[in-house]
């Protein structure tokens, strides 16, 4: 068995050997137990297919049944097994190698894939089964009315059918992040509060409200990420709807002015992007095994800056656009049309940049595309945490091994070894908060802080082998 075991390594470290592992573990042979599970998420995925070419039409309720809890439990099952008899702490073998996680044949399969589903689900919703013009529906839509009737007493849409499938994603894949994480608390709880949330807040709670006659609202989801939050059918919607949609609409405007400052002044953009939200939620989670494929290049720095405040601007502009003509009733100020302008903009960044690229692209730039590059809320939170807020990482250089794990993990593509070895805080609009750094750092070297605004970039100094505390330095 030892021998077997460096064989393996010995192709591995050779590059000889590539898996097409489902795993980032791909140096450990899967177990019968595995196997099955994996056999059970294909059966499911197979039923969802069949029945978007019609063959769960007759019995849709028990086809989602099945197909959902075989990939729930075959999930969850593979994930238990993975980790049940493996020592605590981060095991990255193999995640270079592996086609899946090293944008091989399997990852570009199933970057087709997604691009493919977010397609359909943006542009052709009627190939998906969307019944139109008053039709029923049809295919995958028409298998998820059942559960559609059971929440909210309505037919199911092509966003009830997304809604469901990646709050399953986040549920199973969060299950598989915390029995790798099991070791670090802050991970657990981290982790615990993304499936809450997009589980009661971003799934079921909307879809009572539309029980009840109500708007639907996500009381989590805040502007500009909520980009339509402004337009004139959204507020016309909450201030016909009496108490409970002005509360939503002065809940809406609360968060932008000062929940969401507040909360970000004393621990950064974490508590939303890494413990709130459904985007970052889903890459935390499903997108754990590609957190190693963001760039860390300058030149992918400087993109990152523009595009991602230049998405803040065409937000801000929009918005201000859109609530002009709601006071005004004049659509047209200048050359710019704030109707066109919202179309260019939903086209644009709501769904080809937050979904087709952010999601699809997940096994080729990494799990934060959208976040990182395009998010305007990530924006904002991230100028208020560089200058405004009490969040930093601090790093005990003199215990750094340059292993360059810190750096390889960081999913918003912060080279955390260069401040590492220099003892220097990390202060970065970009930087979420995630605390995977920390955690897959072999000598404790960095630590998630939120402590007063001074000093907040001070370099840690090593005096006769002690390391000062940072309030003494200067």
């Amino acid at each position: 068995m030892k021998l077997l075991n460096q064989n393996i390594t010995d192709q591995y470290a050779h590059g000889t050997k590539h898996s097409l592992s489902l795993t980032t573990d791909a140096a450990y042979p899967q177990s019968m137990v595995q196997k099955t599970a994996l056999a059970l998420v294909a059966v499911g995925l197979l039923l969802l297919l069949a029945a978007a070419f019609g063959a769960a039409n007759a019995q849709p309720a028990a086809w989602l049944a099945t197909a959902l809890v075989c990939i729930g439990a075959g999930g969850m099952v593979y994930a238990f097994k993975q980790y049940q008899h493996r020592q605590a702490g981060i095991k990255n073998n193999g995640v270079y190698q592996t086609s899946l996680t090293a944008r091989g044949a399997a990852a570009w399969l199933l970057a087709l894939v997604l691009t493919g589903f977010y397609v359909l689900l943006y542009w052709f919703p009627q190939l998906l089964g969307l019944g139109q013009n008053g039709a029923a529906n049809t295919g995958l839509v028409h298998l998820f009315d059942p559960l559609s009737f059971l929440l909210k007493k309505q037919p199911a849409s092509q966003w009830f059918v997304y809604g469901t499938l990646y709050t399953l994603a986040i549920l199973v894949m969060g299950f598989k992040f915390m029995l790798k994480y099991r070791h670090n608390r802050y991970q657990l709880f981290r982790t615990a509060s993304v499936m809450f949330f997009q589980l009661g807040f971003a799934f079921l709670l909307p879809e009572w409200l539309q029980r009840l006659h109500l708007p639907y609202n996500d009381f989590k989801n805040m502007w500009p990420l909520n980009y339509y939050f402004f337009f004139d059918w959204h507020l016309n919607e909450l201030l016909q709807s009496g108490n409970i949609g002005r509360f939503m609409l002065f809940w809406g405007i609360l968060m932008v002015v000062l929940v969401s400052p507040g909360l970000t002044w004393f621990f950064g953009k974490r508590w939303y992007c890494s413990w709130v939200c459904g985007c970052g939620g889903l890459a935390e989670t499903a997108g754990d095994p590609f957190r190693q494929l963001s760039s860390k290049s300058l030149r992918a720095w400087q993109a990152e800056r523009l595009l991602v405040y230049g998405v803040l601007v065409f937000a801000l502009l929009m918005t201000a656009l859109v609530l002009y003509t709601w006071f005004t009733g004049k659509a047209q100020v200048w050359f710019l049309n704030s109707y066109r302008l919202r179309e260019w903009y939903g086209f644009l960044i709501g769904a080809a940049f937050s979904g087709v690229i952010g999601v699809g692209f997940y096994p080729l730039l990494g799990s934060r595309v959208w976040c990182r590059f395009g998010c305007p809320v990530a924006a904002i939170l991230g100028i208020q945490q560089r200058f405004f807020s009490r969040f930093r990482i601090t790093a005990n250089g003199g215990q750094c091994i340059s292993c360059g794990n810190c750096s390889a993990y960081c999913e918003m593509g912060i080279d955390v070894r260069w401040y590492a070895q220099r003892g220097q805080n990390i202060v970065r609009a970009s930087c979420v908060g995630c605390g995977i750094c920390a955690a897959v750092c072999p000598r404790g070297v960095l630590k998630l802080e939120n402590a007063p605004l001074k000093n907040r970039e001070a370099l840690h100094i090593r005096q006769d082998g002690v390391w000062l505390p940072e309030e003494n330095l200067f």
